[in-house]
């Protein structure tokens, strides 16, 4: 991921930890997968292995803040390098939280299938919404292995779509609360996963203004795209 540095040895650090990123942030996509089709499949068996694996993505998010701050101990970077071990460690950071978003669902679905409650309710769709957020985290990823600019502006772009389905969803889940009060209880069970699923797409979203910050060097968060592309030129 990072050009060529001056330094070998500094460069094969960072290629190190970079490589750790992106092992973790597969981890985290497999578990936003695995939470999304235990919902939709309802399988208890498949929510308790998503929950079994957060404990090695805490792990892994601890080791990789281990080496980076080895690293800027040892080496002192300035100007780009320590932008980029600075965005590495907040990308790291918004990784281990996806992974807890879908612990999140993991957990909530595993109790509304004991339930039998989300039966009758349309949960299925949240697949849509899944799809579109673990979607935009691997294009996150990739583009934060290339430091694409463009690609990262495209992510900002696209996290409407998962906003806009949650909108959508959350209108549905009123219609079936309204018809049938006896659903309320199930509804705002599905609306609060249909809210982590919407905060995993945020949390992509981050990782594309860190790309930003890191070949700009312009912070990029609460600004309008208009600004965002204007920047980047």
């Amino acid at each position: 991921m990072p050009d060529k540095h001056l330094s070998t040895q500094f460069d094969s650090e960072l290629n190190g930890v970079s490589s750790r990123v992106m092992e973790l942030g597969g981890l985290v996509e497999s578990q936003i997968r695995q939470a999304i089709y235990a919902l939709s499949q309802f399988s208890t068996e498949v929510a308790d292995e998503v929950v079994e694996t957060e404990v090695r993505v805490n792990a892994m998010e601890v080791q990789i803040d281990h080496e980076l701050s080895s690293i800027i101990a040892r080496r002192q970077p300035t100007a780009r390098d320590l932008r980029l071990l600075i965005a590495i460690s907040k990308t790291t950071a918004n990784l281990e939280r996806v992974g807890d978003e879908a612990n999140k669902i993991a957990r909530m679905a595993k109790s509304i299938i004991e339930s039998g409650s989300a039966r009758t309710l349309p949960s299925s769709d949240l697949r849509v919404a899944g799809d579109l957020a673990s979607g935009l985290l691997r294009k996150a990823l990739d583009a934060f292995a290339r430091l694409d600019v463009t690609a990262a502006v495209s992510i900002l772009k696209e996290d409407d779509l998962i906003d806009r389905e949650f909108d959508g969803f959350v209108r549905k889940l009123v219609t079936y609360m309204m018809e049938d009060p006896r659903t309320i209880s199930a509804s705002l069970d599905l609306l609060f996963l249909a809210k982590a699923i919407e905060r995993i797409g945020d949390h992509a979203k981050n990782i594309a203004e860190f790309i930003i910050y890191i070949v700009k060097g312009t912070d990029v968060r609460h600004t309008s795209m208009q600004v965002i592309e204007s920047a980047i030129q």
